[in-house]
């Protein structure tokens, strides 16, 4: 159903720092940047970018907005949890755990990036 997820950065460095961790900590390659100085990172079949706004106003999040990764496992959720922490991102929502939904039991660890952007890791139970 996608091609891309694209968010926006404020500062590039920090974002791609960042990124470089988090799908690190998932076996992606470091991100790479194009001719317009985007950050592209390709994992899986998956196409998800950073950049600065091209309108020239300040990057934001979107409130209400998130963007879900899949994991394999509850582990590689964790570690990249731990790995965003770690690159400067903060955590929000519930801790990393077990969730309950209409979609089955799921495994859930969230961050938001540099830029105030709310991301999910998330693993399929059942």
């Amino acid at each position: 159903m996608f091609s891309h997820v694209m968010v926006g950065a404020n500062d590039m460095a920090a974002s791609a720092a960042f990124y470089d961790a988090i799908f690190a900590a998932i076996g992606a390659k470091p991100g790479f940047a194009d001719d317009k100085g985007r950050m592209i990172y390709m994992h899986g079949g998956a196409i998800f970018m950073i950049t600065m706004p091209i309108d020239g106003a300040p990057a934001c999040h979107a409130n209400g907005g998130t963007i879900g990764f899949a994991m394999a496992s509850p582990g590689q959720a964790d570690a990249w949890h731990a790995a965003g922490l770690a690159a400067g991102g903060t955590t929000c929502e519930d801790p990393p755990g077990v969730r309950e939904s209409g979609f089955g039991t799921l495994y859930l660890a969230y961050l938001r990036d540099p830029a105030g952007n709310k991301l999910c890791g998330l693993h399929r139970i059942g």
